[in-house]
């Protein structure tokens, strides 16, 4: 593979004097687009499917892309290039199709680690394109994918995503075990380095911070979801003060200023966030299910992905346990994961109300760890049973509320009434009382006529 000495086309590293701001600078070959990401121009269908899997992956189109891949496809056919040495996949992971990702998982011959001729993988170009949901797709389940791979320059997927700002990718690339540590060739700089020298702050204060935590452990069983120092705040509070102490206190009430600053680690709005975001959270607990709670993402620890871990472990495993990244052992401590047709049989006995999303999809392991995006199904019912809904009208009308009238408060001034109010409130008065008048009129006539019948009797 060509290197940046040797290759004059490609530019040189930005030295250590270098203006990165200037556009004809050296680095901006570099950190620009145009270099790893070029313009493509999608093409216009005009109402014919496409033929090849390329064609289908640059137009976007999934249903041609279904067609293609129901009919059979060959090893040549997969690995079409373009001059770039761009496969459709890394077509996809550019432009943002995440349809066509999730399409192109299941396709045979595709190779997740190509390089093309600058040496870019699809995970480096979907890192640096900032596309954070095709990067955790291929992170989790294109099996094999190498996140230590470097282009002609040296750089890593990690390496780009830091360098052009794009921290959520950069967050995930480290927690799925990305050497934070992986230096370039030319350089000799690190992922930290090269956030620092581009001006990229908020992604190095990220680094930074997972560093200093480098687990997740609110995504483990044995988190436990109270706030370590909530009772030693409450024994502060509701302890007695002696005179002196609440005299400072008062002090500091009245003259301080405060002023507005981030949330404190460990603080409240911090354990609010991870409890939101734990195993034991109930938008978690609905919203997905967890394969490996027992193994939470760590910083340095490779994470499997779904069809590598139902190939190491057996069925039975997977549906009864949870599984670890690390060493592969199986906890049989907490069985997390139960089977979604163990639950839906045990909810309701109708086979007409069970149907629901992973109910129907758990006949295989594989399909039974299928994510949302590719299911496109019911996502408001995760497992169980439909629920019977009976729609029945009301017998008693609907009360209408009545309006309180508001009382005047002498103390406070109201607010002045405008002439043309006051002119259309005389008028709505000045139609009631024609509208009462006439009633009574009509009254009185019904009366009379009464009156006359039996007079007349």
């Amino acid at each position: 593979m060509a290197t940046a000495a040797e290759d004059p086309h490609l530019g040189s590293c930005p030295g250590e004097d270098d203006d990165l701001s200037e556009g004809d600078s050296d680095s901006d070959s570099i950190l620009s687009d145009d270099s790893v990401l070029p313009d493509y121009i999608p093409e216009t269908s005009g109402g014919q499917t496409a033929s090849t899997l390329y064609r289908a992956c640059v137009r976007n189109d999934l249903t041609s892309l279904r067609k293609v891949l129901e009919r059979g496809v060959t090893k040549e056919e997969v690995n079409e290039l373009d001059i770039n040495g761009w496969n459709g996949l890394m077509v996809a992971c550019c432009k943002g199709f995440v349809d066509i990702v999730y399409g192109l998982h299941s396709c045979p011959y595709m190779d997740i680690n190509h390089q093309d001729n600058e040496g870019n993988t699809a995970l480096m170009i979907a890192s640096q394109a900032g596309h954070v949901n095709t990067v955790m797709y291929l992170l989790n389940y294109y099996p094999g994918i190498d996140t230590e791979i470097m282009d002609c320059r040296g750089f890593t997927a990690l390496i780009k995503a830091a360098m052009t700002g794009r921290t959520d990718v950069m967050a995930a690339l480290v927690m799925a075990g990305a050497d934070i540590h992986a230096v370039d060739t030319t350089k000799g700089k690190c992922a930290k380095d090269w956030a620092l020298k581009t001006g990229r702050y908020e992604t190095l204060n990220r680094l930074r911070r997972l560093i200093l935590r480098p687990k997740a452990e609110q995504f483990c069983e044995s988190y436990v979801p109270e706030w370590p120092e909530l009772k030693e705040r409450v024994a502060k509070a509701t302890a007695e003060k002696s005179a002196r102490e609440k005299i400072t206190q008062r002090i500091k009430n009245t003259f301080v200023i405060r002023f507005p600053r981030d949330p404190e680690d460990d603080g409240v709005l911090d354990h609010m966030v991870r409890i939101t975001t734990s195993v034991h959270s109930p938008l978690i607990a609905t919203g997905c299910r967890p394969l490996c709670p027992t193994s939470p993402p760590e910083l340095g620890k490779r994470r499997m992905a779904v069809p590598e871990l139902v190939k190491k472990h057996p069925d039975k495993k997977l549906e009864e346990s949870s599984v670890c990244h690390s060493n592969g052992s199986v906890s049989h401590i907490i069985p997390a994961i139960q089977s979604a047709e163990s639950i839906s049989t045990m909810c309701c006995a109708e086979a007409e109300r069970r149907g629901s999303m992973l109910s129907l999809t758990s006949t295989k392991v594989a399909p039974t760890f299928i994510s949302r995006n590719m299911a496109r199904r019911n996502s408001v019912f995760p497992s169980g049973c439909i629920p019977k809904i009976d729609i029945i009208r009301p017998t008693e009308a609907t009360p209408k509320k009545e309006k309180k009238k508001k009382k005047k408060d002498k103390r406070f001034l109201e607010p002045p009434i405008w002439k043309y109010k006051e002119a259309k409130e005389e008028k709505k008065r000045e139609q009631k009382r024609a509208e009462k008048e006439k009633e009574e009129k009509e009254k009185e006539k019904k009366q009379k006529k009464k009156e006359s019948k039996k007079a007349k009797k």
